[in-house]
C-alpha cells in the first residue's frame, strides 16, 4: 500500500472577540494534511493568517489539493516546496513527522512530552477597549503569569500609557515582565519619540514597531532605543538564508520572535536560529492561532531547543471547539498530559 495524502478544513470559533491589528476575528480556517499507509495516520496543520501570511487564500485548496497530488503520485517530499505557502509547508512537515514516529501526535519525545518538563508562556492580552483591556490583564496576573504580553497601537497611545502606568503601580519589572507588540502600529518617525515614553515602564520589549520592510529605518530604531526590539513580521517572507543573515546584520534587533506556520515550518526556524545565534541575537518562539494540533507540534519542537525563554505558547484555549488534547496550561506554563487523549473525530 502505498502513501496517500488528503486534507479537510475546520472553522475555529474564537471563544471571545479576539482583537487584532488585521481587524476583530471572531472565526478561523485551518486545512488539515492526513498522510496515511498501513493504518497508520499523520496529521499536520495547515494554518494561514488572513492579512498576515504571505500565502494567498484565494488559490489556497487548489495548492493543497495540488500537494496531495504530488504526495500520491510519489513525488519525494523534499521536492514539495511550495515557498509562498509556507503554512502548507510547515503542515507537510508536521503530518510527516508525526507519520514516521506511528501516528500519535508525538514527534518530539522527551521530557515535555512525558509531563516532566512544562514550557513557560506569557499570557496574551488581546486588543480592545481600555476597560477589557485591563481586564485581561487583572485576570491573567491573577492567574499566576508573570510575563505579560499586551498588543498597543488600537488604543489611543496616552490610554495605552495609562495601562501600562497602572500596571507599574501595583508590579515593578521583577514581579511582571511586560512584552509589547506594536504589530508595525507606529510610523518609522515617531516611533523613537513613542519607545522612549513606554520605556519609562520598564518594558522587556517591543515587537515589530514598524510595519515590515523598513530596514534602514529599523536600523535607527534598534540603534537607539531604550526598549529592546523583537522582529516578528519583519521575517515572514525572507526564504534566501543570505537574506535572511543580511536583515539580521544590519537592523540588528535585541530579539527575534520564530512562528513556525508563518515562517515555513521547523528547517527554516532553525536557520533562524543558527543565524541568530552568530549574530548575538535572543528568540522566543510563537504560535499564530492554530488549533491544538499546529500548536502541539510547535511545542515538542520548542521543549528540546536550548533555551529558557518565556514562550508564546498559551493560545490553546482560544477556541470553543479546539481539538481535544493532552495539553492544558497551568501555572503559567503549557503542558502535555501523557496520558491524556485526543479527540480527531472532527479531522479524520
Amino acid at each position: 500500500m502505498s502513501l496517500t495524502a488528503t486534507y479537510k478544513k475546520i472553522t475555529f470559533q474564537f471563544r471571545f472577540p479576539a482583537g487584532t491589528s488585521r481587524g476583530v476575528l471572531t472565526k478561523k480556517d485551518s486545512w488539515f494534511l492526513i498522510l496515511e499507509k498501513n493504518g497508520i495516520q499523520g496529521i499536520g496543520e495547515c494554518s494561514p493568517v488572513p492579512g498576515l501570511s504571505i500565502d494567498s487564500l484565494l488559490s489556497y485548496g487548489q495548492k493543497l489539493e495540488e500537494a496531495c497530488r504530488q504526495i500520491n503520485n510519489g513525488i519525494p517530499f523534499n521536492n514539495i516546496n511550495p515557498l509562498e505557502y509556507p503554512s502548507i509547508r510547515f503542515g507537510i512537515e508536521i503530518a510527516l513527522k508525526d507519520f514516521e514516529n506511528s501516528g500519535n501526535r508525538i514527534l518530539f519525545p522527551g521530557d515535555f512530552t512525558e509531563g516532566l518538563r512544562p514550557i513557560p508562556v506569557n499570557g496574551l492580552v488581546w486588543m480592545g477597549e481600555k476597560e477589557y483591556m485591563e481586564k485581561q490583564i487583572k485576570e491573567k496576573i491573577e492567574a499566576g503569569f508573570r510575563c505579560i504580553k499586551i498588543k498597543i497601537g488600537s488604543l489611543d497611545f496616552q490610554t495605552e500609557l495609562e495601562i501600562l502606568r497602572k500596571i507599574r503601580k501595583q508590579f515593578n519589572e521583577r514581579d511582571i515582565e511586560i512584552r509589547l507588540d506594536a504589530n508595525g502600529a507606529f510610523r518609522a518617525s515617531n516611533a523613537p519619540e513613542k519607545i522612549n515614553r513606554l520605556s519609562e515602564y520598564k518594558i522587556h520589549s517591543i515587537e515589530q514597531p514598524i510595519k515590515a520592510g523598513q530596514w534602514e529605518a529599523m536600523e535607527r530604531i534598534c540603534k537607539s532605543s531604550p526598549v529592546p526590539i523583537a522582529l516578528d513580521e519583519e521575517l515572514i517572507g525572507i526564504n534566501d538564508i543570505g537574506e535572511k543573515k543580511q536583515m539580521l546584520q544590519q537592523i540588528s534587533p535585541a530579539y527575534i520572535i520564530l512562528k513556525p506556520t508563518l515562517l515555513g515550518g521547523f528547517v527554516t526556524g532553525m536557520e533562524w536560529i543558527k543565524i541568530a545565534r552568530e549574530s548575538g541575537i535572543s528568540w522566543w518562539v510563537t504560535s499564530a492561532l492554530e488549533s491544538n494540533i499546529g500548536l502541539n507540534a510547535i511545542a515538542q519542537w520548542t521543549s528540546q531547543l536550548d533555551t529558557k525563554s518565556v514562550q508564546g505558547l498559551g493560545t490553546g484555549t482560544i477556541y470553543e471547539n479546539n481539538i481535544p488534547s493532552p495539553l492544558f496550561i497551568e501555572n503559567a506554563s503549557l503542558n502535555h498530559n501523557p496520558d491524556g487523549k485526543w479527540d480527531l473525530s472532527e479531522v479524520l
